[in-house]
């Protein structure tokens, strides 16, 4: 299978996929550029926060994120993407703002804060939306070209950023972000509210001509039924027999009840909701720690760091779509395993080695499990994800999994402070053993 048909098949070449890929990638950066870089280093070398500080800085970010990621699954399948996206992207940019121009801990708090709830709609817009138009055959290989973006995104912002931190002059580092966050502003104001599943460029006249007059039958078949059940589409009932529209916090909280009787309606194992949190929480305890380990234990140049980064994130990059190809071939049982094995045995050596060479390989093997869990695990996630409340249940999946992004740094920085800089690598390795272990009786549960 080449190339383009792949693409295709995966839904790809949709300018709403590419829409919100490019969306994924430049708001990845800016965040990979703060969580990973600026803030990590300036509050710990500038400011002399501690690392338990720095965690619950980075927490709060994840906190905001976690707590609308819900919220915003209702709002996807409500308002559409272009709104949704819109909102966010604006709280982002002005997050950055507040970042570029006070320097207490408690504003940089509070525009972490608000960092996270800017971005809590791009995970279940970008998930909800490009599984929509990709459909479920090719959940693996799509879910790969959205890691692929995240990557490269998370990857690239805090090299690049490098380039533009003079000192202590972070000024042409924020004006870079900010740049970024205009791109995807206006990126987002050209957003669907709802994807087109079936492309116009591929569809004859005569398709296009057939699917005009369905829509059409369609339309006019609902506005007769919701007539016989009292509503008024046309507005041509009298005023005295029109229903009165349910308040907005009647109908989320109905909303919500449905999405609660669809969630005990699927068939997963109870395993599942302690998995999601596990497979963040080893992410999320590597993540404050990442750079002080480079610096001040490895004693890593800001070229050597970038340079494990770009092995590290290569690694994944270039493997992601393959294996997301092999999972929709092959299935998620022949690849979640390896994944898991792999990472858990980097993390869990990576705390104890200091020669570079080393080092080097166990980021490699780091990189190879990642892009083995990431694919298989995600369509794993999707195929228990029912298509008629796909925006509200990604977005309880994901307040599950981002409660790890939640707790993990600030137990990361907590370890660091008492136990040393080997423990978080120990600790987040042997979570993804427990994990290896979880997902055989998750798996187990699907295929009775």
């Amino acid at each position: 299978m080449n190339l383009a048909i792949w693409k295709k098949r995966a839904g790809v070449t949709s300018p709403f996929v590419f829409q919100l890929l490019v969306i994924m990638f430049l708001v990845e950066f800016v965040k990979g550029a703060l969580l990973l870089t600026i803030l990590p280093v300036y509050m710990s070398t500038v400011l002399g926060a501690t690392a338990y500080v720095v965690g619950w800085s980075l927490a709060a970010q994840y906190i905001g994120d976690n707590v609308f990621r819900t919220p915003v699954g209702w709002l996807l399948d409500k308002a559409g993407y272009r709104l949704s996206m819109l909102l966010g992207i604006l709280l982002t940019g002005s997050a950055v703002v507040i970042m570029a121009t006070f320097t207490a801990h408690g504003w940089m708090v509070a525009a972490c804060a608000l960092l996270g709830i800017g971005t809590a709609p791009l995970w279940p817009a970008v998930i909800a939306g490009t599984t929509e138009v990709a459909g479920d055959k090719a959940k693996g290989t799509v879910m790969s070209i959205v890691y692929m973006a995240w990557l490269s995104g998370t990857g690239l912002g805090p090299i690049v950023i490098n380039f533009f931190i003079q000192g202590a002059n972070y000024g042409p580092a924020y004006r870079v972000l900010l740049i970024s966050m205009g791109v995807v502003l206006l990126v987002s104001v050209f957003l669907p509210k709802k994807p087109q599943t079936v492309s116009p460029a591929d569809a004859s006249q005569a398709d296009k001509h057939d699917q005009t007059v369905a829509v059409k039958n369609k339309r006019f078949q609902t506005n007769v039924m919701s007539m016989e059940a009292g509503a008024d589409p046309l507005g041509v009932l009298p005023e005295r027999t029109r229903p009165k529209s349910r308040p907005i916090l009647k109908r989320a909280i109905q909303y919500l009840q449905e999405v609660r009787s669809s969630l005990r309606e699927m068939k997963v194992s109870r395993f599942l909701y302690p998995a999601m949190f596990l497979q963040t929480f080893a992410l999320g305890i590597l993540t404050p720690i990442l750079t002080l380990f480079a610096r001040e234990v490895l004693h890593l140049s800001p070229a050597q760091y970038s340079m494990l980064l770009v092995i590290g994130g290569g690694a994944a990059v270039l493997l992601l779509v393959p294996v997301g190809k092999l999972v929709d071939r092959f299935g998620v049982k022949l690849l979640l395993a390896p994944g898991l094995i792999c990472s858990a045995s980097a993390l869990l050596s990576l705390g104890f080695i200091r020669q570079y060479s080393f080092v080097y390989a166990l980021v490699i093997l780091l990189g190879i499990g990642y892009a083995l869990i990431i694919p298989s695990w995600n369509a794993m996630i999707a195929s228990a994800v029912p298509k008629e409340k796909r925006g509200a249940i990604w977005g309880f999946f994901l307040t599950i999994e981002g409660m790890g992004m939640v707790v993990g740094p600030i137990v990361s920085g907590k370890l660091w402070d008492t136990f040393g800089p080997a423990v978080p690598f120990t600790v987040s390795g042997s979570v993804l053993l427990v994990l290896l272990i979880l997902q055989w009786r998750i798996l187990a549960k699907s295929q009775t």
